[in-house]
């Protein structure tokens, strides 16, 4: 397992780059305009972790910002923190078997959803190329928020 990113909702996209980059002192490595979505994502890195965190060995954060103005209550604004796993389909059934409650299944077998008992949202995505579709994950619904 590795340590991917935390993602953290902000509503000032200009007034957070501000402060993660100018004051902070963050380095931006990416960012996407998602027009579907209507949000932007841009992922930063300490600017020691810069050259790593561009040959993904080091984490990043993640800001996300929601182009249609929301109120993000209940800690909405932070978002998940994330790992990359060798099979997703492995880890959710050991998580499953375990009774952690699969909120987003890996249907598309790249990326599941669990909460932690303290109801922090954890992304699990898979190492490599989404793995082929696979029962009983391809036709489980999704359970809560996740």
């Amino acid at each position: 397992m590795q340590y991917l990113h935390t993602m953290v909702r902000v509503r000032d996209l200009h007034a957070s780059l501000d402060f993660y980059i100018n004051k902070l002192g963050l380095v931006e490595l990416s960012r996407q305009d998602v027009e579907a979505g209507r949000f932007t994502l841009v992922f930063l890195a300490a600017p020691d972790d810069v050259e790593r965190a561009k040959r993904d060995k080091a984490p990043m954060v993640e800001l996300t910002h929601n182009w249609d103005d929301e109120e993000y209550a209940g800690g909405r604004n932070f978002g998940h923190l994330a790992y990359r796993v060798d099979d997703i389909y492995a880890t959710c059934q050991r998580l499953h078997d375990a009774g952690v409650v699969i909120n987003r299944p890996p249907r598309d077998g790249h990326m599941a959803f669990v909460r932690s008992p303290d109801g922090i949202s954890i992304e699990l995505l898979q190492k490599g190329p989404s793995l082929p579709a696979q029962e009983p994950w391809a036709s489980m619904q999704n359970s809560g928020e996740w």
